[in-house]
């Protein structure tokens, strides 16, 4: 990219095209961003104020993109373009990072918690932590390499580092869905987690939490199944309904009613670690 000729929309090239798609994906961030907030203040949770730093992030990135679709100058404007994609997919860190979280938190509720080696292993959040701090360095450094490169091999370099961060992320959404397996089995057998009143997330947060779950898995797995033809990759009709589309419902989600319990509540109730 960094020898196209002047002129040239970085942009369009990269497959942004709808000014419309990336605003309105922008405004539908902001009510989530002000319900969060407002969660974050009225139930203080990690995960609340992890997810308004996440929506904030979309929000910069959507706004980003849409000058990107529609600004000229702001297409040819490689070094935007590069910022848009870093700022976009380190964002994911926050989504994925509050699904472990909330995962951990509930599993401290479960009357009999699942307790194997790999469940103990999953809830060492410092180590995820390493883990998606490591994708999102990689993920950097490939996008700069693989745009700003003047050599192929440096190029070729960025390329393979944008496809490790991919694969890391892969398997930290897998990791999470495993331990949400092993939640289920527990709090189905033995009761868990119940937030105030008869509440939705007190009744089927499982189940909400397994869809969460689930829609992280298939946004990987469809960054992971396109890392060998971004042009494919970055095809609006597909990139907005299996990244943009998967990642919307995943963070509402997160807002049902008793799904997210308070950090103090997970203090009195629990002998587990929280870290």
């Amino acid at each position: 990219m960094a020898s196209a000729p002047p002129g040239t929309n970085y942009a369009t090239a990269f497959g942004i095209h709808s000014l419309a798609a990336a605003v309105i994906f922008a405004i539908l961030y902001f009510p989530l961003l002000g319900l969060f907030v407002s969660k974050a203040i009225a139930r203080p949770s990690y995960i609340f104020i992890i997810l308004s730093f996440f929506c904030t992030i979309r929000i910069t990135a959507f706004i980003l993109r849409a000058l990107l679709a529609d600004v000229p100058a702001d297409g040819q404007n490689l070094n935007m373009l590069i910022a848009y994609e870093i700022i976009y997919n380190t964002g994911f860190f926050g989504l994925l990072y509050s699904a472990f979280t909330l995962v951990a938190d509930r599993v401290a509720f479960a009357k009999n918690p699942p307790n194997g080696l790999i469940s103990r292993l999953l809830r060492m959040r410092f180590l995820f932590r390493i883990a998606l701090m490591a994708a999102v360095a990689i993920g950097i450094t490939g996008a700069i390499d693989s745009s700003l490169g003047t050599t192929s091999s440096t190029i070729d370099t960025g390329n393979t580092l944008r496809k490790v961060a991919i694969f890391i992320f892969l398997v930290c959404a897998a990791l999470v869905l495993l331990q949400t397996i092993f939640l289920a089995r527990a709090e189905l057998s033995d009761d868990g987690y119940r937030g105030p009143g008869e509440q939705i997330g007190s009744t089927y947060g499982i189940y909400v939490l397994m869809a969460i779950s689930l829609l992280l898995v298939a946004r990987e797995a469809f960054f992971a199944a396109t890392v060998d033809n971004t042009t494919q990759q970055n095809k609006e009709a597909i990139w907005y309904p299996l990244a943009a589309v998967t990642e919307l419902i995943a963070v509402s989600l997160f807002a049902t009613p008793g799904l997210v319990p308070v950090r103090s509540d997970i203090s009195n109730e629990s002998n587990l670690p929280v870290v």
